[in-house]
C-alpha cells in the first residue's frame, strides 16, 4: 500500500519534465485518484476510520495555516531598493531566517518571496529561488516551535518552548552560516556576469523601500496567535486562521493585490497535491512508526539521518512524530514512567522514601525536569505520559541529543525536495507565476540539494551527531 505514495512522488518528479502540458491539466485527477485508493483500503479493508480522521484533521490544519498565511501576506506589498548586490541579498536572507522563527517558515516565505523576486529581477536565476527555500523556508526556522511544524508538534508533546533555541542554536548558526557563504559565492559569480548597463535597464530610478498593506499585520498576528491557541473545541484554531484570511482578503485594497500579482492558483495547486500526499503517505508513516526503532543502531546519528532522509520525501512533521515515538520506545523505561506518575499524584511528597531501585537516579532526574519545565502541570497533577517521557529525555543528559537529532534532521532535511516542507511548493508556485526560473523536481535535487545541502548536512553530522 506504499505503492500509491511512490507513484505520486514519481509523478510529481517526472511528469512536469516529460509531459508538462498533460500534467498541468490532469494533476488533480492523479493526486486525488491515488489518495482515494489508499483511503478506500483504510476505510473498507482495514476499517480504520480513526487514522483517516486524524490525517484529515492534520490536512485541514496544514492547509488552513498555509492558505491563511498566503492570503494575508498577499495583502502586504514590500517595495524594495532599486539595485541589490550579493552582500545585500545575503543580509536579506539572514533577516528572513531570523524572521522565520517569529512568523514561521511559511509566514516568512510568503511575506518575503515576492520582494525577493522583485529586487533580483534584473538577474533572477534558479539559485535565487532555491537558496530562498533552503534558508528562509526551512533551515532558518530551527529556533522556536513557531518556526517549523515539527518543532511545534514537539512543543505540544511537552518539549519546552525555549528549550529548542537554547540547544539548537549552534546547529542553526553553523548550518545557516555554511548556506549563506555558499549563496554569497554563487551570487557574486552571477552578479559579475550581469554588466552594469543591463542591471540599470531593469531598475527604476524611483525604486525605494516602502511597505503597503500594513493593516494586514493585525491579521498576521491573529494567525500566529491561533497557532499557539488550545484547539478546544476542535477546529477553533483553523476557524480563527480562516477568519483572519477572509478579513484580510476583503479589506485589502485591490491595488495592493495587483502589485503583488496575487491570485489563488499557487495555493490551489498546493492544496490539491497535498491531498494526495497526506492520504497516500499514511501506510508509509504507519510502517515507520512500527519499525523505526528496529532499523539500526539507536545512535544520535541514526536518528539524524533517519528522520532527515524520510523528511526529504515525506512531510517532515509526521516523520518527526514517528521518530519521537521511536525514541520513547527505545530509551524510556516503563518502570521510570510509573514511578514518576506516582510522584506526580503525590506532588513529590514521598520523593526521598518512594524512589528506589536501579532507576532511582533516572526517576529523580525526570521528576526534576518536570519541576523545571512544567511546574503548572505538576502542581495540577495533570502531567501526561508523553510529558513524563519527554521529561525523561530532557532530565537525563545522555538522551538530549536524540531530541536534537530529530529536530535538526526534520527541519534541515525538509529543504531537500519540493515536498519536504509545506512552504517549498508555495515558493515554487509563486516564482513560476511571476516568471522566475525554477528547477524541475529532479533538477532541484541534482543541481542544488546534492552539491549544496548535502555538504552542509554532512558538516552538521560531523560536528554535532557523529
Amino acid at each position: 500500500m506504499i505503492v500509491p505514495f511512490v507513484v505520486l512522488l514519481l509523478a510529481i518528479a517526472l511528469a512536469p519534465l516529460f509531459f508538462a502540458d498533460w500534467w498541468t491539466r490532469h494533476y488533480p485527477k492523479v493526486a486525488i485518484g491515488l489518495g482515494a485508493v489508499t483511503l478506500a483500503y483504510y476505510l473498507f479493508v482495514l476499517g480504520a476510520v480513526t487514522p483517516v480522521l486524524h490525517t484529515a484533521h492534520e490536512y485541514v490544519s496544514f492547509i488552513a495555516l498555509i492558505g491563511s498565511l498566503y492570503i494575508v501576506s498577499g495583502g502586504i506589498h514590500i517595495k524594495v531598493r532599486g539595485e541589490t548586490t550579493p552582500w545585500f541579498n545575503t543580509g536579506f536572507l539572514l533577516v528572513g531566517a531570523v524572521l522565520a522563527n517569529v512568523l514561521g517558515t511559511t509566514g516568512a516565505s510568503m511575506l518575503l518571496i515576492r520582494p525577493w523576486l522583485r529586487m533580483n529581477r534584473y538577474r533572477l536565476t534558479t539559485h535565487h529561488v532555491v537558496f530562498f527555500i533552503f534558508i528562509v523556508s526551512n533551515v532558518g526556522g530551527c529556533l522556536t516551535p513557531i518556526g517549523d511544524p515539527p518543532l511545534f508538534l514537539g512543543y505540544l508533546k511537552g518539549i519546552p518552548f525555549w528549550w529548542v533555541a537554547e540547544h539548537c542554536w549552534p546547529m542553526w548558526a553553523v548550518g545557516l552560516g555554511v548556506l549563506l557563504a555558499m549563496f554569497l559565492g554563487v551570487d557574486l559569480l552571477n552578479f559579475r556576469k550581469a554588466p552594469k548597463p543591463v542591471r540599470a535597464a531593469h531598475v527604476a530610478p524611483e525604486d525605494g523601500f516602502a511597505v503597503d498593506g500594513l493593516p494586514n499585520v493585525f491579521f498576521l498576528a491573529v494567525i500566529l496567535g491561533a497557532v499557539l491557541f488550545a484547539n478546544d473545541p476542535p477546529f477553533l484554531r483553523e476557524a480563527l486562521m480562516l477568519g483572519a484570511a477572509a478579513g484580510s482578503y476583503f479589506t485589502t485594497q485591490k491595488r495592493v493585490h495587483a502589485e503583488n500579482q496575487f491570485n489563488f492558483h499557487p495555493v490551489q495547486e498546493v492544496a490539491v497535491l497535498f491531498i494526495g500526499i497526506f492520504a497516500t503517505m499514511m501506510p508509509a508513516l504507519d510502517w515507520l512508526a512500527a519499525n523505526a526503532k528496529e532499523l539500526g543502531s539507536p545512535t544520535p546519528a541514526f536518528f539524524y539521518w533517519g528522520s532527515g532522509i524520510l523528511s526529504s520525501v515525506l512531510d517532515n512533521a509526521p516523520t518527526y512524530l514517528s521518530f519521537l515515538s521511536a525514541i520513547f520506545g527505545a530509551f524510556v523505561d516503563p518502570d521510570v514512567v510509573q514511578q514518576v506518575q506516582h510522584l506526580v499524584q503525590t506532588g513529590g511528597a514521598d520523593l526521598a522514601t518512594f524512589v528506589h531501585g536501579e532507576h532511582a537516579e533516572e526517576v529523580r532526574n525526570t521528576f526534576a525536569a518536570l519541576q523545571r519545565y512544567h511546574p503548572e502541570r505538576l502542581a495540577a497533577k495533570t502531567a501526561s505520559v508523553e510529558e513524563i517521557e519527554v521529561a525523561f529525555l530532557l532530565g537525563n543528559a545522555a538522551f538530549n541529543k536524540f531530541i536534537l537529532a530529530i529536530s535538526v534532521g526534520a527541519v534541515f532535511f525538509g529543504a531537500n525536495t519540493y515536498i519536504g516542507n509545506g512552504p517549498n511548493f508555495m515558493v515554487k508556485a509563486i516564482a513560476d507565476q511571476q516568471g522566475a526560473k525554477t528547477p524541475t523536481f529532479l533538477g532541484y535535487i541534482g543541481k542544488f540539494t546534492v552539491p549544496f545541502m548535502l555538504p552542509m548536512l554532512g558538516i552538521i553530522w560531523l560536528i554535532f551527531f557523529r
